[in-house]
């Protein structure tokens, strides 16, 4: 069941420059950064209310991210809604009609599981689901 929306996920060219924005700027925290090797890419983390903001660096030209940017531009990518239950959310999601990107979960970042339905079949917003994998 989807618990809370978990994070933002905004793609970004610089990742220290738009860390130094949020931080300069906005005044939030910067909560740390992390490699993921899986997606290719380079996260920092900001919390706003109780709602994380996720910067996202390529760090390949093949990454999701530097696809997205080059097609797009920079700016929001993905909203992450938290569930207790990933497999059974992915399930829900496929049987009414979702398209997925992951038919099972990947690794993410913040010791996370992630999987992700296609745009194409959720209004042009990237969806995401993620559970800690702690739970």
């Amino acid at each position: 069941m989807i618990q809370q929306i978990d994070h933002i996920g905004i793609a970004v060219k610089d990742l220290e420059k738009a860390s130094r924005y949020y931080e300069e700027s906005l005044g939030l925290e910067l909560h740390g950064t992390e490699v993921v090797e899986s997606q290719k890419v380079k996260t920092a983390f900001f919390e706003a209310g109780g709602v994380h903001i996720e910067l996202l660096e390529a760090t390949a030209e093949d990454s999701p991210i530097a696809k997205f940017i080059e097609k797009k531009g920079e700016g929001i990518h993905h909203i992450a809604f938290r569930t207790d239950d990933i497999e059974g959310q992915l399930g829900k999601a496929k049987d009414s009609g979702c398209g997925l990107i992951h038919e099972v979960p990947i690794e993410g970042a913040g010791e996370k599981l992630v999987a992700f339905l296609h745009p194409k079949s959720t209004y042009g917003v990237l969806t995401e689901f993620c559970m800690s994998k702690k739970d």
